[in-house]
């Protein structure tokens, strides 16, 4: 079996400030890699800057700046954040960079050898939001800014040859599109004609692209250049032995608004390049606010960077990781996030970890107690702790990350209730070793939770396991060892008033 684990976020554009959307899908990335690094796997992360095309070139134009010199200037917004957020990804890729470019280049030429790209003139309605070529009905819709009538002679993609296989594999492989509804859209997209993909835009409207590597009159669209990155940045056509250790990647992870573009223009060109498949692409939902999505134009954007100043980086990264149900919408509030907070980790979590460490405090001057023979109490605790392996393993696989937050969150209260059974406080007046025997059980059981939740809250989680004196991840029961001076700590988690 293949011991790696090659994931993707999508690459963000570079024109906009990087919002909650961009955060949640790009902390999501980091917290399934690292859990699949706590089971020994070999982990690649990918995440990005789309740095090509019309809008840059006309945001540029704006500042007065040259398009390089514009990516340039905001790539740092999201690289700056992504370290705030404690996110550890392995490659941060911009299409602007000569090593992707070369690859976009190479790949366009071998699909035009494969004589699936060929020129024709196509008049019809463009959107310049999109960048791209829209139907009569899209039109019509609404949903579409900035929409004008084109005719031009272009260069396109025979996606259209490849319909066909596209749908067969979809259905041979139910774990490609995920979750399944989206699966189901996309196949219903499928049963209708396939138009080819139009590649190019012509030099004179759009100078800000690749050039195409068979006529210099034109650039790349932009989605073509894009969506080659997730092959670029592992060796793709530069590096066979870095390729072939990561490819395919095991997941992609979308926004569900960009599901077409990753679900029938991305396999139809790997077809074409004769590339494999990625195992999974998997579209979640949006952040609501109300009932809207969050967007520049509403002004209902919000910044995850003065969430993080008000109350830090991990209980931001707890919040959305628990309260979005993967492929679903998922609706954020100020009031939701305080309550989730205040209930989950500073009363069953922190203060937990407050509780065990002045008991043990005051009854074992600070030092870890030996557990002795466990009875059946005891027993039912590690049964639970150790439990949580494979019952997350599993919930991770299926990309149900707020189940797996749960589960952990279930032990830690099951501990809570441990605890008011065997009143530790009490035994210890007639028999401290066998209080010992309860805190030590208590404590190990936190421990082997703070492990399962360290790929969500890395920062408190590695504080939890500071002051027990254990830092490395390993969820076997026995961590905790007899003897080690507890350190002394801060409340983890200080409650927050509501204002209403």
């Amino acid at each position: 079996m293949n011991n790696t684990f090659y994931l993707t976020t999508p690459i963000y554009y570079v024109n906009d400030k990087p919002h909650i959307g961009h955060a949640y899908t790009t902390i999501l990335a980091d917290v399934l890699t690292r859990y699949h690094k706590l089971r020994g796997q070999d982990v690649f992360f990918l995440t990005g800057l789309d740095e090509h095309g019309q809008k840059v070139q006309q945001a540029a134009a704006k500042r007065g700046m040259e398009p390089q010199d514009h990516c340039d200037d905001l790539a740092p917004n999201f690289t700056q954040l992504w370290d705030k957020l404690e996110i550890k990804y392995d490659d941060f890729i911009r299409t602007t960079e000569e090593r992707h470019k070369k690859v976009v280049r190479e790949a366009l030429q071998k699909v035009h050898d494969a004589g699936d790209i060929y020129v024709d003139e196509y008049e019809g309605w463009y959107s310049v939001s999109e960048e791209r070529f829209i139907t009569e009905t899209e039109k019509d819709s609404g949903e579409f800014r900035d929409v004008k009538k084109l005719k031009e002679k272009n260069y396109f993609f025979k996606m259209s040859k490849y319909q066909d296989r596209l749908i067969k594999h979809i259905e041979d492989n139910p774990a490609f599109i995920q979750p399944e509804h989206r699966k189901n859209e996309i196949l219903g997209f499928l049963r209708q004609p396939l138009n080819d993909l139009c590649i190019s835009r012509p030099k004179e409207r759009l100078n800000w692209g690749i050039e195409l590597p068979f006529d210099s009159d034109y650039v790349t669209y932009v989605w073509f250049d894009a969506l080659l990155n997730y092959t670029s940045a592992p060796g793709y056509l530069s590096d066979e032995d870095k390729f072939s250790k990561w490819w395919p990647a095991s997941v992609h992870l979308i926004g569900k608004d960009i599901l077409t573009t990753h679900c029938v223009y991305w396999p139809t060109m790997l077809f074409s390049l004769g590339v494999e498949l990625p195992k999974t692409v998997f579209a979640h939902g949006w952040w609501l606010m109300g009932e809207s999505k969050m967007s520049k134009s509403l002004g209902n954007v919000v910044s995850p960077l003065d969430l993080i100043e008000e109350y830090g980086v991990d209980p931001v990264r707890y919040y959305l990781m628990r309260e979005m149900v993967l492929g679903q919408d998922a609706n954020f509030t100020m009031e939701s996030f305080i309550k989730r907070f205040n209930s989950d980790l500073a009363n069953d979590f922190g203060n937990l970890l407050n509780r065990l460490s002045g008991l043990i405090g005051k009854y074992f001057d600070g030092v870890v107690p030996d557990p002795g023979e466990l009875t059946e109490a005891e027993q039912d605790l590690q049964a639970r702790a150790t439990g949580l392996d494979e019952k997350i393993v599993e919930l991770i696989d299926n990309f149900h990350v707020n189940e797996a937050i749960e589960e952990t969150l279930q032990v830690v209260r099951f501990i809570n209730k441990y605890m008011e059974a065997q009143a530790p406080w009490k035994v210890a007046k007639e028999d401290v070793k066998a209080a010992g025997r309860i805190l030590y059980a208590a404590a190990e059981t936190l421990r082997i939770c703070a492990v399962h939740l360290a790929p969500v809250m890395p920062d408190k989680c590695s504080q939890v396991l500071h002051v027990m004196g254990c830092e490395n991840l390993h969820s076997a029961w026995g961590g905790l060892l007899p003897g080690v001076k507890l350190k002394e700590h801060e409340a983890l988690f200080p409650r927050l008033e509501i204002n209403e």
